[in-house]
């Protein structure tokens, strides 16, 4: 099958510029005709900004030129509620900064006990690269669990066996059954942290990952931490429509759901994607293990593909817990490069979305009379060019994959386990 990518072929340039350092030189083969550039600032991200690069190379010096108009205000903004000096300009070299910042003095590592869940399934490599990036953390005080769920072959568990010693502790875990909540679970046994965190074997994680959601349970009484999810690569139109679509960003302001909280929205607490997504989340262990865990209904590798994480956040806010979307919590996500894996995939992002509301249904019938008070605006954000939800498309996006979408949640059923 094919469809016109003629407006989506150029490939993006994706980098992180740690305005505290010296500037990178940016397109130096010339290959791209844009970036998209995360900004940090004393280890937190400050925002994204996106550069046309069409000229060609772009040297630091010029970055420095370019770059500093754009993120100024966000800079003033981070170093006045920080309570430092505010730049004036933006150096090759850097930004010219205070000789200390209370956000570096504060630091971001408290003593926390945390295991780290990676479910994942005949792609070794994909899960090579994820826990070399957490060989890289700045947390100490945790473990891994890797939940290998129904894999055709045995190369994941040859290959982790015949590893070099990983810097944190490695359990392997065998499931015979598919689907991402299963391995979840599975995992509840071997969790020695009191506090969870999950993340997917096509992520890699940022260095302060685990710190950033140790600080945000530490900081607040939640019960769930989701955080920051950005692309690690944009290289092909799939890529991009994906980010079309919407992606999986939530924005870089720290936010608090709990139910006593004025409505932010028409369909909350229902737009549980909103909240975040199960390739960076977090969880207090003993709330999970108490609640059974995921919605075993659910996940992708079940008939439902998808949803487990969206029960769970929805979960969290209508039974008196607080979730915290922290995007100091950063991953970055390797989208499928393919068309063809668009496709499948749009098609089961609205199975598991139609699934997550009968699963939620299911366990909770008191749920429904709230959501179909919510019916109108829900059918608007669905359908609506206009919505949050389909502004990002805009021209040209393949219809296909709306419809594809919204077939999948058409045809969600009611759970069966």
């Amino acid at each position: 099958m094919t469809h016109d990518t003629s407006e989506l072929d150029a490939p993006v340039l994706v980098a992180d510029v740690r305005l505290d350092a010296r500037l990178p030189d940016l397109n130096t083969e010339g290959r791209y005709h844009a970036a998209r550039l995360l900004t940090w600032l004393h280890d937190r991200p400050i925002g994204e900004v996106m550069l046309p690069l069409e000229s060609g190379p772009l040297p630091a010096g010029q970055l420095a030129t370019v770059l500093w108009p754009l993120i100024a205000d966000r800079v003033s903004a981070h170093c006045e509620e920080d309570g430092i000096a505010v730049p004036d300009c933006l150096t090759p070299d850097g930004l010219i900064r205070p000789e200390r910042s209370r956000c570096t003095d504060r630091g971001l590592v408290p003593d926390l006990s945390m295991t780290v869940v990676i479910a994942t399934r005949d792609r070794t490599e994909s899960l090579l690269r994820c826990l070399a990036a957490l060989s890289k953390s700045s947390y100490s005080g945790f473990d891994v669990v890797v939940v290998d769920s129904a894999p055709r072959t045995d190369t994941t568990a040859r290959t982790l066996a015949e590893s070099p010693a990983w810097p944190f502790p490695l359990r392997y875990l065998h499931v015979s059954r598919p689907g991402l909540a299963l391995a979840h679970n599975a995992a509840l046994p071997a969790i020695t942290g009191e506090f969870v965190a999950i993340t997917d074997d096509d992520v890699e994680v940022d260095r302060d990952w685990l710190a950033a959601i140790a600080a945000a349970f530490t900081e607040s009484d939640a019960t769930c931490v989701t955080g920051l999810i950005l692309p690690a690569e944009l290289e092909t139109p799939a890529q991009l429509l994906v980010e079309r679509a919407g992606g999986f960003a939530r924005g870089f302001t720290r936010r608090v759901f709990s139910s006593d909280m004025p409505e932010p929205e028409p369909l909350f607490p229902f737009t549980a994607g909103r909240f975040g997504s199960g390739a960076n989340m977090a969880f207090r262990t003993d709330w999970l293990r108490s609640h059974g865990g995921f919605d075993p209904a659910t996940g992708a590798g079940s008939p439902a593909w998808g949803g487990d994480d969206l029960t769970a956040f929805l979960r969290v806010i209508t039974e008196g817990g607080t979730l915290v979307y922290e995007p100091r919590a950063v991953v970055r996500h390797w989208h499928r490069r393919e068309y063809e894996g668009m496709r499948r995939q749009s098609f089961r992002y609205g199975l598991g979305l139609g699934a997550y509301l009968t699963a939620s249904v299911w366990a909770r019938p008191t749920l429904l009379g709230a959501m179909l008070r919510r019916a109108v605006p829900a059918v608007g954000h669905l359908l609506n060019p206009a919505s949050a939800k389909n502004a990002g498309r805009g021209g040209g996006f393949p219809r296909e994959l709306v419809w594809r979408e919204r077939a999948g949640c058409s045809q969600a059923r009611s759970p069966t386990r």
